[in-house]
């Protein structure tokens, strides 16, 4: 196929799993057409897509190093692409300024301050648990997405960031609506460039008048006290990232891995047997239903060949982990298959490399302390409607559920503190 025969991708995320195939099929590297009409290159393997991401000519810097960045303002339905490739952070940054800001934030995520943070996160995760069992009184629906899969991941994101209570709401319905790929019109896009302003403008003001022991107050005093190594700019996108990563994804892992072991009793019976460890559970789930299907953007510094396809100099590329996950050449031919069974420590859904996720360890640890507790606490715990009618987060970039209604069944003896 030509670059003039760009494949669309679904703005709604309706099914990862069929759209995967469809460009998998396509070949190794198919020319895509992001929301609004953006090009793009898709890596649809996961070889392809682990060469590109290690690729040192492979840049994520729209400033830098895309082609069309000079075009973002006059493309109005291209408006949306700002949020992730015009602001200035871990994200959207190359080499040397990468590692800076990688520096300012990796210290809060060490193997040592996430395993302070357990008995944290398993009070919290009694505390949910109790609530989910008072809503689900006398045989009540409940939702799991909102009871457990986003509340704990997003406390925990915000004491460690030293969020208020009064803008934790707006902060959670910022960061719904950055990974809601549905609506590429310039007046939602303007909505939200306003909110990020006005969320963690007000986020750092708060913590400059009360200061505390977060990450917020460490990132103020870097930048008060030596602005070469982060900027007022720098400080307010590295804040919207940490917030945005460090919950919006855990919350997809933590509903997805319950959505599929609902979905396949025979394997939820041989994690509660122990023939399956929860540790297996998460990879698996990451493997086929990564909390990120494909993330914008990255560009290539000079013209590149992958998988027999050249990829001109200063064309953007989205990382493709549904599609590496997915892939049968990788997994084999049942890849497209949940099996927690299978050995799946390989995935590429945190990131490999100098842009692996640094809160990928304290995911883990919220979704192992979760999933264990929620399927002791219910063990009848069972979807309250047909997995296909479940509803997909509006987003080719989130790869998760708006709710996820279940039943709980009987009450359990109260969760140990």
């Amino acid at each position: 196929m030509t670059v003039t025969d760009r494949i669309a991708l679904d703005p709604f995320g309706s099914d990862i799993v069929a759209q995967s195939a469809r460009l998998r099929a396509l070949g190794p590297v198919v020319p895509v057409e992001l929301p609004g009409g953006i090009p793009a290159w898709a890596p649809t393997g996961y070889d392809c897509l682990k060469e590109l991401i290690l690729d040192p000519r492979v840049s994520k810097d729209a400033r830098l190093h895309w082609r069309l960045w000079p075009e973002l303002a006059r493309h109005p339905s291209w408006s949306w692409m700002a949020t992730w490739a015009g602001v200035v952070n871990m994200l959207s940054t190359y080499g040397a300024d990468h590692a800076r800001l990688r520096k300012l934030v990796a210290p809060s995520f060490t193997h040592r301050r996430t395993e302070a943070m357990r008995p944290r996160v398993a009070a919290l995760t009694g505390e949910l648990l109790d609530a989910l069992a008072a809503e689900a009184a006398d045989g009540r629906v409940v939702d799991l997405r909102a009871g457990l899969a986003h509340p704990l991941p997003m406390r925990m994101i915000c004491e460690l960031l030293g969020v208020p209570d009064e803008l934790r709401h707006g902060a959670a319905r910022l960061i719904a609506d950055i990974m809601d790929t549905s609506d590429p019109g310039p007046e939602f896009a303007a909505s939200v460039q306003e909110r990020i302003g006005s969320v963690f403008g007000a986020l750092i003001a708060h913590r400059r008048t009360h200061p505390g022991d977060d990450v917020t107050t460490e990132l103020i005093r870097v930048r008060d006290e030596d602005g070469d190594r982060l900027s007022d700019e720098e400080l307010l996108h590295t804040l919207l990232l940490v917030v945005g990563a460090g919950f919006e994804t855990t919350v997809n892992l933590i509903g997805n891995a319950v959505v599929a072991l609902l979905t396949d009793p025979s394997q939820l019976t041989a994690v509660r047997s122990g023939a399956v460890g929860w540790g297996a559970v998460v990879d698996e789930t990451l493997r086929v239903h990564p909390s990120v299907a494909a993330l914008p953007l990255r560009f290539a510094v000079e013209d590149l060949k992958v998988g027999g396809v050249t990829i001109p100099a200063g064309d953007a590329i989205i990382t493709t982990y549904a599609c590496a996950g997915l892939d049968p050449a990788h997994y084999g031919p049942g890849a497209a298959v949940f099996d927690a069974a299978r050995d799946a420590e390989d995935h590429l859904a945190f990131g490999i490399g100098v842009h692996r996720c640094i809160g990928a360890p304290l995911a883990r640890l919220e979704a192992l302390t979760a999933l264990p507790a929620l399927f002791a606490r219910f063990p009848d715990l069972r979807l309250a409607v047909d997995a296909g009618e479940l509803r997909h987060v509006p987003s080719f970039i989130a790869h998760g559920w708006q709710e996820i209604p279940v039943l709980p069944g009987p009450r359990q003896a109260t969760s140990a503190r």
